[in-house]
């Protein structure tokens, strides 16, 4: 499991590709793409963005190294981003560039004691970082190599000379930036509500990613992140099939929910029922409503009539509590006439209008809800 225990992390991934590899996807025209989307659980603690049940949905890209791939994925993420209306970094780095860092650093083996230390550099801050370093057994003088790399800002393509100056002599460090500047050099979003910036911070604690690793963040929302992933080129190879490369990225749609709830970014008539409310306004009208709800039911229309007579103020307060987009009023001037008014609680327009024509227009509008 990784460190960071966001909805965004891929646990539909290993099953992801046991489900590629056991139904002879791999024998199929390559690459393939899937997507998934379900329920998922966690035994850490619950809080606000972290729910012990949560839902998450995810996109791969198997049998492919191409570096199009994450540029697609990428592409996924900025367009459902902007269709939400939500303004969302894609951050990225390079696992190779970590493992550079790590060579650097003393090895391989140091690859696990610097990522898990540098992601937490967000929470805890840099002195704490370095602080943990030390009781993981780096040097000072190792820590003052990764000090320069954490301290690397400014415009991308200052980020990636620095980046080069520090690694770029390694071989891991110069395939990480060659993979990492193709996508960001590649990947255009313009017209959308999203920006890719690289972040050398970004580790990710899951061990099967390879290659490129996301993450994404809400603008403005205090939120963790809302999706991430990466490429992962031999997680085939615990199911006996090496060398099957692969990439994918993942939503978390609770945490997605939560942050279109923080920033009110729902469509009002997105936060009301498919539901309608006939008002009684007295026996009479009441018995005329009862006889139009009737109506609508036997046409699908999910409805119900106010119990009791009551005034408006009271039905329309419970109308609001029920979160009911709709309501339709017969009074005594609308029993003689043979109309109704149609009222749009979301909005406070109304319509009066035949009864004959009531079912035709609560359709109309139940569907523009939708």
């Amino acid at each position: 499991k990784g460190r960071r225990q966001a909805s965004s992390v891929k646990r539909f991934t290993a099953s992801m590709v046991r489900l590629y590899l056991e139904n002879g996807l791999s024998r199929e025209a390559q690459p393939v793409r899937l997507w998934s989307a379900g329920n998922c659980y966690r035994f850490a603690a619950v809080q606000r963005g972290r729910y012990r049940e949560f839902y998450q949905c995810d996109a791969d890209v198997v049998g492919s190294q191409n570096g199009r791939n994450e540029i697609e994925l990428v592409q996924i993420y900025a367009t459902v981003f902007s269709k939400l209306g939500l303004a969302a970094d894609i951050k990225i780095n390079n696992r190779k560039i970590l493992a550079a860092l790590a060579e650097r650093c003393g090895g391989s083996e140091k690859l696990t004691d610097i990522t898990i230390a540098i992601d937490k550099l967000d929470k805890i801050g840099l002195e704490k970082v370095k602080a943990e370093l030390l009781e993981r057994g780096l040097s000072p003088t190792q820590l003052v190599f990764i000090e320069q790399y954490l301290s690397i800002t400014g415009p991308a393509s200052q980020q990636l000379a620095e980046l080069d100056q520090l690694i770029g002599q390694t071989q891991l460090g110069k395939n990480g930036i060659e993979e990492l500047t193709y996508v960001l050099k590649n990947s255009n979003l313009s017209g959308t509500n999203c920006s890719l910036v690289p972040d050398f911070t970004l580790a990710r604690g899951l061990n099967y990613y390879t290659g490129s690793i996301f993450e994404v963040k809400a603008v403005g929302a205090q939120m963790g992140s809302i999706g991430g992933g990466g490429r992962y080129d031999d997680l085939t190879g615990l199911f006996g099939v090496p060398n099957v490369p692969g990439v994918g990225i993942s939503f978390g749609l609770d945490r997605i929910y939560d942050v279109l709830e923080e920033l009110a970014l729902f469509p009002e008539s997105l936060n009301t029922s498919g539901h309608v409310l006939f008002f009684n306004l007295g026996i009479a009208e009441g018995s005329a409503a009862f006889g139009l709800m009737q109506q609508a039911r036997h046409q699908g229309i999910a409805c119900e009539l106010y119990d009791e007579p009551a005034k408006f103020d009271k039905q329309f307060k419970y109308a609001e509590r029920k979160r009911i987009g709709l309501a339709v009023i017969v009074g005594t001037k609308e029993m003689q006439e043979q109309t109704c008014i149609v009222k749009q609680l979301y909005n406070g327009m109304q319509h009066s209008m035949s009864q004959t024509r009531l079912i035709e227009h609560l359709h109309g509008l139940l569907a523009e809800q939708q």
